[in-house]
């Protein structure tokens, strides 16, 4: 479609395809969200707070190339990325690049919300000088250290000194993170009020999900006997609250999902999705007839240190505490596990919080180099299900890896146009000395 132009009754992307009434509290914001990240979340997290709806407006693959260079995932997978955002209310794929006055004003949407940058076209002008002039803009702050131009960057140049060495050391001020500066309490300070945050509610205001630190605990000895005559011998494990979420509802079927998440892509999110869409259908038959949701999804996440070992490389791409924020920030997540095994063993699964698990799910993993079956003993216990054919199943990081290696001139271009820009956009924002505190 023509984004340049006004769509009329029934040209609109996505409905209400009739003007709608001017509210305060419903709030747009926009973007490429080139595989969306924690730092897109913590916008979205920020806009949501400021209204009681949040209309996401997403630019199409043509008007990112026009004005930025090319994009890494394309509109389908974009869209899906932002619709699963536990914020977002309303997306609107081929939203314009220059942020239009007649599209926020169709949806009912008072106030434009971006972050304290600015954000030029291909021409060098502010794109959002529109909604600025009309006094409809409102700035939150951008989440440091993350963008889509960093994430590029640690693929092409293809160092470790993101990893983080244990989060659990983190946040009790015993470790540093990478490539700060800061001192480890401040450090603790933002690493825990980010996954708090990340943590809330559809509201962004109220707790939502709940999270866990697992920690070894030693060895057991297992009653039954090997064939060799000895006994089996497996970790205990420990579960840490370390944030307070809302607990399963009365007839949740609670179910467990694991992985690295890197880079938490279209395909991760398409899999959550068909384990939300498979639940559903067994509580449709079943005849439930609540009006909260029929699951309860706990996520385990694997350390820095583990995914390395399997994956090698530099893998992953995003350290363990970026994937737990995009892991968080998903509406499809109900509890999230720090530090989960690779092998989650039967004593594992059996002493997770809240209770017995109904399901283990899993997709049909394409990059596996390990012989063992990490998940023997969920097979064992009847209780694995592995998910099937499902929208974007082959994608995964190093796919997206690929996707950046295949057309890494253009990239790299992209990277020194984005560097180029960037100084421009700075000087720009320094000058501005609009209410707005550009």
């Amino acid at each position: 479609m023509d984004e340049e132009a006004i769509p009329k009754p029934g040209e609109w992307p996505v409905n209400p395809q009739e003007d709608q009434p001017i509210l305060e509290d419903r709030i747009w914001i926009d973007g490429c969200f080139d595989f969306f990240h924690h730092g897109h979340a913590g916008v979205l997290l920020q806009a949501r707070r400021l209204g009681t709806s949040l209309t996401i407006g997403i630019h199409s693959d043509a008007s990112i190339l026009h004005n930025k260079g090319p994009t890494v995932m394309s509109l389908p997978e974009r869209v899906l990325a932002v619709s699963a955002n536990r914020w977002s209310t309303l997306p609107i794929p081929y939203a314009p690049y220059v942020t239009s006055l007649d599209w926020i004003s169709h949806y009912g949407c008072k106030y434009v919300v971006h972050g304290d940058d600015i954000t030029s076209d291909a021409g060098g002008e502010d794109c959002y000088r529109f909604v600025k002039e009309a006094g409809r803009f409102k700035v939150v702050k951008r989440t440091p250290g993350i963008s889509t131009t960093d994430l590029v960057g640690r693929m092409l140049e293809g160092g470790k000194g993101h990893f983080v060495g244990s989060l659990r050391k983190v946040v009790k001020g015993e470790e540093s993170m990478p490539r700060t500066g800061k001192d480890v309490q401040d450090e603790k300070s933002v690493v825990e009020e980010r996954l708090g945050a990340y943590a809330s509610n559809e509201t962004g205001l109220e707790p939502g999900v709940g999270v866990f630190f697992c920690e070894e605990e030693g060895l057991k000895e297992d009653a039954d006997k090997d064939r060799n005559g000895g006994g089996n011998r497996e970790c205990r494990y420990r579960f840490d609250e370390y944030i307070k979420g809302k607990p399963p509802l009365p007839g949740q079927r609670i179910v467990y999902v694991d992985g690295g998440w890197d880079l938490f892509s279209s395909g991760h999110i398409s899999f959550l999705r068909e384990v939300v869409r498979v639940e559903e259908e067994k509580a449709r038959q079943v005849g439930w007839s609540e009006e909260y949701s029929p699951w309860f999804v706990v996520a385990g996440i694997h350390v820095d240190a583990v995914i390395n070992e399997v994956k090698g490389g530099n893998y992953p791409i995003m350290n363990v505490y970026e994937r737990s924020l995009c892991v968080l920030q998903c509406k499809y997540i109900s509890t999230l596990i720090l530090s989960a095994p690779f092998h989650p063993t039967a004593t594992y699964l059996t002493s997770l919080p809240y209770g017995p698990l109904s399901t283990v799910y899993h997709g049909s993993t394409t990059y596996h180099p390990h012989t063992s079956d990490p998940y023997s003993d969920a097979k064992k216990l009847g209780i694995f299900e592995q998910i099937g054919v499902h929208d974007f199943q082959h994608v995964n990081a190093e796919q997206i890896v690929g996707r950046i290696l295949e057309r890494r001139g253009d990239f790299e271009e992209r990277q020194r146009r984005k560097e180029g820009k960037g100084v421009r956009e700075e000087e720009v924002r320094r000058g501005e000395t609009t209410t707005l505190g550009r």
